[in-house]
């Protein structure tokens, strides 16, 4: 099946190593300094890096081991112009997780995700792909009363230039592919029923994608899902439906599009099959990120063929359904679990493309 073999790509973050834990927790008490942390998180990325290669995944991340706090904030982190009483995200099991507020500008990333790529290329031979952050999700820490001499206009010009900046910086450095987080597009639906706040979502994502050229674009990808925190969500009860149409207006080349934990998988992507265009392909997840149960290959091969009914094999893709700790705390899935989880994507995708090749 050379002519339509099926990529398979993670998502992002792997559990942090028991060390890392307690290195963060002992930074945020003021018990050491960053330059130990930061020497801890080297050697958990180098670490992760070796366990990711050993599950045959031809595409593999550095685990996010470097995202200090989580996989939406890490480009803030250490900023002293936040204040920790944002807009507040309830999950499905009660608990919530607060956003930072802007409290003066200007708005400046103090990290980048191409230093964390960089490090990552330098130890493997394998194609890393690099998660980035939406400007969108960033656009909820400037407070709806505003900022004196620093209006919503000047905000969301800076916010825009620092994600095009980054996004430009890991394709420059050798990502396989750029994937934007986008896991607020659900939320989104869910905060606002009326679907305004997804279209300016969409039109901000679009903003700083007019940056790049149409070769560019074919290596980005944005991801939605509907959250994944202490085994948590905070909008899978969103009818993707009421998403999906303005997901396919984003201008990348890939859509990461959780899957796996879906109720009623068939109802989606029938609807994602009449809305891809030529050069789209959608990486459908396959193993869900919260369930405790490791999927078997040949579960993963079936959700691959039953996807392939209503997307192409030449425009499909596997992927894992979100990170398994996008919070740096999050501790509910084990390391060893997400591996095995992997490995049976791995496995499942070549399975599906025999199956798919001798169809």
């Amino acid at each position: 099946m050379t002519e339509s073999a099926i990529p398979t790509e993670p998502i992002g973050s792997i559990p942090r190593t028991e060390e890392l834990v307690r290195a963060d927790k002992e930074f945020r008490e003021g018990r050491i300094g960053l330059e130990a942390l930061n020497d801890v998180a080297d050697r958990a990325t180098s670490e992760t890096i070796r366990e990711f290669e050993k599950t045959g995944s031809p595409v593999i991340s550095d685990g996010e081991q470097r995202k200090y706090g989580s996989f939406a904030f890490y480009c803030l982190h250490g900023a002293d112009n936040l204040a920790p009483d944002g807009v507040e995200v309830g999950f499905s099991d009660g608990h919530s997780r607060q956003l930072p507020r802007l409290t003066e500008g200007p708005f400046r990333y103090t990290e980048s995700a191409d230093g964390y790529l960089e490090s990552a290329l330098k130890q493997t031979r394998t194609p890393v792909k690099q998660a980035v952050i939406s400007p969108s999700l960033l656009s909820l820490i400037y407070p709806g009363d505003g900022i004196v001499d620093y209006p919503r206009e000047r905000f969301m010009a800076d916010l825009v230039r620092e994600h095009v900046g980054e996004v430009r910086r890991c394709l420059d450095a050798g990502a396989h592919t750029v994937q934007i987080d986008f896991t607020e597009g659900r939320l989104a639906v869910k905060l606002d029923p009326s679907g305004e706040l997804l279209r300016s979502f969409v039109a901000l994502l679009n903003a700083g994608l007019e940056s790049f050229t149409d070769e560019e674009r074919a290596r980005l990808g944005v991801h939605t899902c509907p959250g994944g925190d202490w085994d948590a969500t905070h909008s899978a009860d969103v009818d993707y439906l009421d998403l999906l149409p303005a997901l396919f207006e984003i201008d990348v080349g890939n859509f990461y599009v959780a899957m796996a934990s879906e109720k009623d998988p068939g109802s989606a992507l029938q609807r994602i099959g009449t809305l891809i265009r030529p050069g789209h392909r959608v990486f459908i997840g396959v193993t869900d990120a919260i369930d405790p149960r490791v999927e078997s290959p040949g579960e993963v091969r079936d959700r691959v063929v039953a996807a392939a009914e209503f997307i192409p094999p030449a425009q499909l893709g596997t992927t894992d359904d979100c990170g398994f700790s996008p919070f740096a705390d999050d501790q509910s899935t084990s390391r060893e679990l997400a591996f095995a989880k992997i490995r049976a994507r791995v496995e499942g995708t070549r399975l599906a493309e025999d199956a798919l090749g001798s169809a």
